[in-house]
């Protein structure tokens, strides 16, 4: 019998960066040296106590099952931190303990989407926001960042969403935005807020690139009057603390939503190990000086990385206000050369040279509103992000090679109408 996949397995879309890291990691395996900004992982270790608190929790053996919501003491912990941080008063009822912040989006859709629910989603936008929304059989409602408006959401568009749409539910909200590093500032987040309070819509924040505000500090919708009735904030250990690989994350929300996303926790993973809990713990009480002192480290690769393309010809490209990423426009290249532009990322990885490639990401992998731009990261050392923008600056200037390329990858090549 042959196996036959659902509907929605059948049409299940990816994050790209991890099927670009698979290519990167093969070509690095097969001799070719590769400089890796395609996916959003730290290049620096763990903080030290969350280190040292993993380490220890293992020889008291702390390996057993733990309340689904999570461990009291590390409820507690993030409660203090929203507080300290952001100025968000909560208690731990508000919080709920995740394997990173994936999950959530699932979690989020299962506890607030019925069938025909519409759901606005700023673009370019998180590649695995629209799978989650269709699995609950709800309709993702698009609107468009601009680079003109640095990227930021337009309370605008949530307006006529809340009048347009069939079925307006949800709202996801993603600041600091990947992959564009637009922030929200606070009178977006309010007037947004203003626009859907008291209303039957609700919102996923997701906020885990809360420390890598560049321009002024973090500020969440949580702040907002009100707003912790109809948000889950959502956050992670990835990035402000280097622990992608312990898969920890929590949301924070009403009580009520919280207990709820704690019985689909129950239900599918039974409980994020104490273990890694413990380690997050240690992070949030006593790591806060590492932390910052990594942030500006990660500040300086970004400002490397901006300086460095502004000097290509063709790209158009301003300091993100945010995150560890570049998303410069490169539309005035893929028009000349004739390549979608991640199209152009494979070449600078697979065929724009024998010996070294670039790994970065093209925009349509942030959906169609990222026809035309790049997504760097900065996870490499900060000699290596000027090495890969001098090979992309010279990369550009093969026409021969792009065409040997597009002739075996004719499905890279631009439409008549432009990016695919």
């Amino acid at each position: 019998m042959t196996f036959a996949p659902s509907r929605f397995a059948q049409g299940l879309t990816v994050e790209t960066a991890f099927d670009v890291l698979a290519v990167a990691k093969r070509l690095k395996a097969a001799g070719k040296d590769v400089i890796e900004l395609q996916i959003g992982d730290s290049p620096f270790p763990s903080t030290a106590h969350a280190k040292a608190a993993a380490v220890a929790a293992v020889g008291t053996d702390q390996s057993h099952y733990c309340p689904s919501h999570g461990l009291p003491s590390f409820r507690a912990s993030v409660a203090r931190f929203m507080g300290r941080e952001f100025g968000v008063p909560v208690g731990p009822e508000h919080v709920v303990v995740t394997p990173g912040a994936k999950v959530l989006e699932q979690f989020f859709c299962e506890a607030v989407l019925n069938p025909g629910d519409s759901v606005l989603v700023f673009s370019p936008h998180f590649p695995t926001y629209g799978p989650n929304i269709e699995r609950r059989g709800a309709q993702v409602w698009f609107v468009p960042l601009r680079q003109e408006h640095d990227f930021r959401p337009e309370p605008a568009h949530v307006e006529r969403f809340l009048r347009e749409a069939p079925r307006p539910r949800a709202i996801f909200l993603n600041s600091p935005h990947n992959p564009t590093g637009g922030v929200a500032t606070l009178a977006d987040l309010h007037a947004i807020a203003d626009l859907i309070r008291g209303k039957d819509v609700y919102v996923m924040s997701d906020e885990p690139y809360c420390h890598m505000a560049w321009r002024e500090r973090h500020h969440s919708l949580l702040e907002c009057p009100g707003m912790i009735e109809q948000t889950v904030g959502v956050y992670t250990f990835s990035k402000s603390y280097s622990m992608s690989g312990y898969r920890l994350g929590f949301g924070v929300t009403a009580p009520p939503l919280a207990d709820l996303i704690g019985k689909l926790i129950n239900t599918s993973l039974s409980c994020v190990p104490p273990i890694i809990q413990l380690a997050g713990e240690a992070a949030l009480e006593k790591d806060d000086a590492e932390r910052d002192a990594t942030m500006k480290l990660f500040r300086r690769k970004v400002e490397i990385l901006v300086a460095e393309l502004q000097k290509v010809d063709g790209v158009k490209v301003a300091e993100p206000a945010g995150t560890f990423y570049v998303f410069p426009n490169v539309k005035a290249i893929c028009d000349r050369l004739g390549i979608q532009s991640h199209g152009l990322a494979m070449f600078l990885l697979e065929a724009a040279d024998d010996k070294l490639g670039v790994a970065c990401l093209g925009g349509e992998c942030f959906g169609a509103a990222g026809n035309g731009f790049l997504r760097f990261s900065c996870a490499e050392p900060d000699e290596r992000l000027a090495q890969a923008v001098h090979f992309f600056a010279q990369a550009i200037q093969r026409p021969d090679r792009v065409a040997a390329f597009l002739a075996e990858r004719p499905h890279f090549r631009l439409t008549a109408t432009g990016q695919k």
